[in-house]
């Protein structure tokens, strides 16, 4: 019984320290990997708030009010304004300066009148001329972190927008999960950090800033640090683990301390558990040895309590599961919701765009209407009104296939002469042609260029294609449309003009994106094209003429059942202008 008894006990101390060895070392990895994870998340909310006050200034430069403000030198309610924003976007400051640097409109009103020319966001803003990010120290261990832009308008500065980041709301929040962390600029100055005595130091600095610990708390440390690793640091007198890591902006870093305390806590759970497992075996050699009976009844009640774990650990798995399939039924229904929506949104700005066009046109029908009236000239006028007629049916059809476009069908499809539909896209521009002093010059072939499409959609193509190709040459001396069909193994549409060009040809039909001022485009109108084009089976491109200009190529299939009769047939040329 004693050599039982002493192997035991001897085996009971080999597992203990193989054991706290292997699970220090274990926990001591999970703990760092974790904390390495938690600082990729940290990393991750800091560049998304300081990403998301990087484009406020640039919105705030090209506000009309503030544009409008600058100009008149009247801030009458440029602050209440700016108040109403920053709660939108959820700044830390907003403040608006005048070319002189004269603070005239602030998110703090007691800001008002402060003259800040010096001030690095005000200067490097007017040099740039782009979005700056500073950090400058406003307090011993404060740090404001504001983006600036200069606000021009025709050419001339007016003054300066400042976005002041809120920075210190991550700061609160890393605080309730962390032990401590620590952001450190390019020069190794820490500019972020849960220790507000750390702020303007150095790392090894900050370290060193602690209070000096007593016997007692020295003798306790001694005690709980025997098993762990080696500490990296000491933060508030308690051994932690250190891990840094990079972040992508303007080589700041972020540093990340954790301490031991539950992985020692976690660590002694096991242990606790091993002892009492070689508690019990001992208890149990002592009652094998006097009962065998009693043995047995306790193998019983373990396994009794083994089953029990069991089923609980059944039940929470279950539970567990049912929850995870009830998120994803409402993850799935707001994903339906979310895609009727955008369909209604694409579908609604569709419409409102292509009617601009035949409203435009009726509106110029009917002042020349009502000048035919006047004159007496009746039956021109009745012409007119005809034509006004024609659009109104053809907004009708022009609604018809808006509505069929999420339904990408093709059953409306028939053979149509592209130059037929050329001619009907040049009568629908008329008078907005009439207008304005333009040469149109159109190259056709004698034969017909019949492609499969639907007529409606196909036109407002061409008129969509005319109307760009119009607005281009609007500030050009002799201004001139070139319009041209031909075929070959593919049916060719080109509309070039002799305008600025294009600038940025890689968002060209990109939809929303407009070179247009804001109210005469939406940027729609090349979207829509181009998505019409890929429905006929066809392409549309655009590039820059060599001598100067815009040119768009629209390619189609030629209608396989027509083309050899179309080629076949002979129609008289129409000569081009």
């Amino acid at each position: 019984m004693r050599t039982a008894i002493g192997l035991i006990l001897v085996a009971g101390l080999t597992v203990i320290w193989a054991t706290n060895a292997w699970l220090t070392d274990r926990f001591s990895e999970n703990t760092r990997v974790r904390s390495e994870l938690r600082a990729t998340l940290y990393t991750g909310n800091l560049l998304s708030e300081l990403q998301r006050t990087s484009v406020v200034p640039l919105l705030l430069a090209r506000d009309p009010m503030l544009i409008n403000a600058l100009r008149g030198n009247d801030f009458s309610t440029t602050s209440a304004w700016l108040i109403g924003a920053q709660k939108e976007i959820a700044a830390s400051s907003i403040r608006l300066f005048d070319a002189s640097g004269r603070t005239v409109g602030s998110t703090d009103r007691y800001q008002i009148g402060t003259n800040n020319v010096l001030a690095p966001y005000f200067v490097e803003a007017l040099r740039s001329r782009d979005t700056v990010f500073t950090v400058a120290e406003v307090a011993s261990g404060a740090y404001e972190f504001t983006y600036s832009r200069a606000i021009v308008a025709d050419g001339k500065t007016l003054g300066v927008i400042a976005v002041g980041a809120d920075l210190t709301r991550l700061e609160r929040s890393w605080a309730g999960i962390s032990d401590a962390v620590a952001v450190s600029d390019s020069e190794g100055r820490i500019i972020l950090s849960t220790e507000p005595r750390w702020r303007g130091l150095t790392m090894p600095e900050a370290l060193a800033v602690r209070s000096a610990p007593s016997a007692i708390q020295r003798a306790f440390q001694v005690t709980a640090d025997w098993t762990s690793m080696p500490a990296d640091a000491y933060v508030r007198g308690r051994a932690v683990m250190r891990t840094e890591s990079r972040i992508p902006f303007r080589g700041w870093r972020m540093i990340n301390f954790t301490t031991y305390a539950s992985i020692r806590d976690r660590v002694n759970a096991f242990l606790a558990l091993e002892i009492m497992g070689f508690a019990m075996l001992l208890a149990a050699t002592f009652y094998v040895l006097s009962r065998r009976a009693r043995r047995q009844s306790a193998a019983y009640m373990r396994e009794s309590a083994d089953l029990r774990a069991l089923n609980s650990r059944l039940t929470r798995e279950i539970a567990e599961r049912e929850r995870v399939q009830k998120e994803l039924r409402v993850a799935e229904q707001t994903v339906q919701q979310s895609s009727k929506l955008a369909a209604l949104g694409e579908m609604s700005a569709g419409v409102s765009h292509e009617l601009n066009q035949p409203l435009a046109a009726m509106k110029t029908y009917l002042a020349g209407s009502r000048l035919l009236l006047q004159r007496g000239r009746s039956e021109e006028a009745l012409t007119s009104f005809q034509r006004i007629d024609d659009l109104v049916d053809r907004m009708g059809a022009l609604t018809r296939q808006l509505k069929g476009y999420a339904r990408k069908g093709g059953e409306a499809f028939e053979p149509v002469d592209l130059r037929q539909a050329v001619s009907s896209a040049l009568s629908m521009m008329e008078p907005q042609l009439r207008a304005r002093t333009i040469e149109i010059r159109h190259h056709f072939p004698r034969q017909p260029v019949t492609v499969l499409a639907d007529r409606i959609r196909l036109e407002q193509v061409i008129v969509n294609l005319l109307r760009n190709a119009i607005d281009a040459v609007k500030s050009t001396r002799k201004p001139l449309v070139e319009i041209g069909v031909s075929s070959g193994s593919l049916a060719h549409l080109t509309v070039r003009d002799n305008g600025p060009g294009v600038s940025d040809l890689e968002k060209l039909f990109e939809p929303f994106w407009t070179t247009k001022k804001p109210g005469e485009g939406t940027g729609l109108g090349l979207a829509i094209s181009s998505g019409i084009v890929t429905d006929f089976g066809g392409r549309l491109t655009a590039h820059n003429a060599v001598d100067g200009g815009a040119v768009f190529e629209m390619e189609l299939p030629l209608h396989p059942a027509g083309s050899r009769a179309d080629r076949e047939a002979t129609v008289n040329p129409l000569a081009a202008e």
